[in-house]
């Protein structure tokens, strides 16, 4: 059976390098070739060591400096492929070999998430985590047997349905606080659905 793709999105971390790279110069007053030279002018060329440097000479945030590093080991601040035009290989990956027979739960899940309004689909190494304002879903090949479907539940109080089971992330203070065990597509049901659109609400 053949996988069901999406229209993907660039991930929100790659977004948000982009808009700190747009703002460079106007926050620390150089641009990111101007930042590279005085590097070079410091004769550091590894990103670990830019980073050490662009903190405590600079005063820049780790975020910004883990930017300007990887520019300058790389050559670029940008990754060699558009990650948007890789994400289809990149789900293709997840469900390569042992895994294939988990194909048409993967493909039913992504059938209810492409119903509702305002919804990005960023994949991963691992999973495919779905965006409103904020994550609020992601389906990960747990095993070669099961998917994980997990929700952004943290406003649900009270007994849990038969096949929801909590993630932990409410104590740790993650995004995903539940999380359906699938392994037959059967499973894709009523209530899943009916969770999946509260989980996508409580997130606009």
């Amino acid at each position: 059976m053949l996988l069901k793709h999406a229209v993907y999105s660039p991930h929100p971390s790659i977004l948000h390098r982009d808009a700190i790279l747009r703002n460079l110069e106007d926050k620390t007053g150089r641009g990111l070739d101007e930042w590279l030279s005085v590097l070079g002018n410091e004769g550091l060329t590894q990103c670990k060591q830019a980073v050490v440097w662009l903190k405590s000479k600079a005063g820049m945030g780790g975020v910004t400096a883990q930017i300007i590093g990887f520019a300058l080991e790389n050559g670029t601040a940008s990754y060699e492929e558009d990650p948007v035009s890789l994400a289809p290989d990149l789900v293709e990956a997840m469900y390569a070999n042992k895994k294939s027979g988990l194909i048409p739960i993967h493909n039913a899940l992504m059938d209810l998430v492409q119903t509702l309004e305002s919804v990005r689909i960023c994949p991963c190494n691992t999973m495919v985590p779905c965006y409103r304002n904020h994550v609020f879903a992601q389906i990960k090949p747990a095993t070669q047997k099961r998917i994980d479907f997990g929700l952004a539940l943290k406003a649900v109080d009270g007994e849990l349905p038969g096949q929801l089971m909590e993630t932990g992330g409410l104590q740790k203070g993650d995004r995903i606080t539940h999380r359906f065990p699938l392994t037959h597509v059967d499973q894709v049901n009523g209530e899943v659905k009916a969770l999946l659109q509260k989980a996508w609400a409580l997130d606009g």
